[in-house]
């Protein structure tokens, strides 16, 4: 079998599709996370930690140029090439992924509930072969 029939075959397994199409609606929700956190979230966290945007939340590791002039904000100051503690950037992202992970844990749990069956109903004990009932005999005869 040619690498590029195997290639096919296992690029058409269900499991693959699937896999595709779990990405790209994953992608699409994490957009819509991601906007949750960020555009409606993290404002009421920032404003009741006293500050109005999060990600500004930084600590600069060296002073910026000696000829920059511009805002002391997070976009402007790592456009200048200063390096930053941006831990307010990594809050922000640390609280998406926990949301995240949690409505992702919520929907398998509904799956996994969804899919339980009912309990099955107790087996009635097999009857037991022929064969062995016979061999059975034999043995409780040779007992004797």
């Amino acid at each position: 079998m040619g690498m590029l029939s195997e290639f096919r075959e296992f690029a058409v397994k269900g499991n693959v599709v699937d896999l595709a199409v779990g990405v790209i609606i994953g992608g699409a929700f994490g957009k819509i996370v991601d906007s949750v956190v960020k555009d409606l979230i993290m404002p009421v966290i920032g404003r009741i930690v006293g500050g109005l945007d999060f990600s500004n939340y930084f600590i600069t590791l060296a002073s910026p140029p000696a000829d920059y002039k511009g805002p002391a904000t997070y976009e402007a100051l790592s456009k200048a090439g200063v390096p930053l503690f941006a831990y307010g950037s990594f809050l922000t992202v640390l609280l998406n992924f926990i949301i995240l992970a949690f409505i992702i844990f919520m929907m398998i749990r509904q799956i996994n509930r969804l899919k339980r069956d009912e309990p099955a109903a107790p087996v009635e004990a097999a009857a037991t072969p022929e064969d062995i009932v016979l061999l059975r005999e034999i043995r409780d005869s040779l007992k004797r």
